[in-house]
């Protein structure tokens, strides 16, 4: 009687055994479960720095009301032309955005973009009943000069006697 008692003794612990195994696994299984999952999904915050060229466009020429100071198309003044018009760039991104025109108290709207270190200033307004001079500022213009209050222009990839200067107000 006493090995059948030893017998029943030794089957006890080892079910209780078995179950302290299974309750160990499922506790190491849950743990590993709980660092890869909620390791993984640790937030970092990114924080954009933005470069010298960045900040001075943006601080500089994007929101502001700019006026052609001086135009001129293969030669022929045509600053005239410009008189009383203004002009904005609006941040989409560093690189780019929309902007707006106002010609004779008419809006007009498009958009612009520049390469990563503001050498060249794309100007496209496209509406279906475009005035001449928006025609003439529709293009890829290179910076000359940013001595602001004024941005002098030219084409880009051209050597023609055209150049747009526009002051800040």
């Amino acid at each position: 009687m006493q090995k059948e008692n030893f017998t029943i003794f030794i089957d006890k612990i080892n079910q209780k055994m078995k179950s302290v195994l299974s309750k160990s696994r499922l506790i190491i299984a849950i743990t590993i479960l709980y660092i890869v999952v909620f390791s993984s999904c640790k937030k970092t915050e990114e924080v954009y720095v933005a470069n010298v060229f960045e900040q001075y466009f943006d601080q500089n020429i994007l929101n502001k009301p700019f006026k052609v100071n001086y135009a001129k198309d293969r030669g022929s003044d045509i600053t005239t032309q410009f008189a009383g018009d203004t002009f904005m760039l609006f941040k989409n991104t560093y690189y780019d955005g929309p902007m707006t025109a106002k010609i004779n108290g008419a809006t007009y709207t498009g958009t612009w973009s520049s390469n990563s270190d503001y050498g060249k200033l794309v100007i496209n307004i496209t509406q279906p009943s475009t005035p001449a001079p928006l025609i003439f500022l529709n293009r890829d213009w290179r910076f000359t000069e940013k001595a602001l209050p004024i941005m002098k222009l030219a084409p880009w990839g051209s050597t023609d006697s055209t150049s747009l200067y526009m002051e800040r107000l």
